[in-house]
């Protein structure tokens, strides 16, 4: 009886830790899985809206002009997405001030964005559409149990297209305050003579 019990207890054993091998391999995009400073950052094209206007973004194209702050959320017009949409539009002056633009990103077709690029951007800075997520998970910003969408994360990007900073949190509190001081560090050490 004993040794029926153990090896059905081993057996158990076995089968979870299959299935969490398996959900590992599934959902390998965790927080701890996002790029890191000094990796290089993905160039990419997207359709993007900025106060209602469609337009084609290349981050290779915003990189000429500075740094760029590239912020991953989940979704248009919900809860935390709105609260950082408004957070990033008020600090619009203060990126520029650095001489960073911004540029969100997320799963939303284009027709949300360019809603949400008025009311929740305020017209201050694009949204880009990335509908087949081809973006989200070049920089392995998925969520880890919905890989189509975008997890919270925020990337600063130096001109020469390396990571300088990433921030991964699903709480908006934090993403615009934490690339402004990624920012400021960056310039404090990159001032021309």
């Amino acid at each position: 009886m004993k040794s029926r019990i153990t090896k059905t207890l081993m057996g158990a054993a076995v089968a979870m830790a299959a299935a969490v091998g398996i959900a590992a391999a599934v959902y390998p995009l965790t927080a701890g899985a996002t790029l890191k400073p000094g990796d290089a950052a993905p160039n990419f094209n997207a359709q993007a809206s900025l106060g209602g206007n469609v337009y084609v973004y290349s981050l290779a194209d915003a990189l000429k002009k500075g740094p760029v702050v590239l912020y991953f959320y989940p979704a248009a017009f919900t809860k935390g997405c709105t609260i950082e949409a408004h957070e990033f539009a008020e600090a619009v002056d203060q990126y520029k001030a650095q001489g960073a633009t911004v540029i969100g990103v997320s799963h939303d077709n284009i027709d949300t964005l360019k809603k949400f690029s008025v009311s929740e951007c305020r017209s201050k800075f694009p949204v880009a559409a990335d509908e087949d997520s081809k973006i989200i998970k070049s920089y392995y910003a998925s969520l880890p149990m919905k890989s189509t969408m975008a997890n919270r994360v925020s990337y600063v990007i130096a001109p020469d297209g390396k990571i300088i900073y990433e921030y991964t949190s699903l709480s908006p509190d934090q993403h615009v305050a934490n690339t402004l001081q990624a920012l400021r560090d960056w310039n404090a050490k990159h001032k021309t003579q």
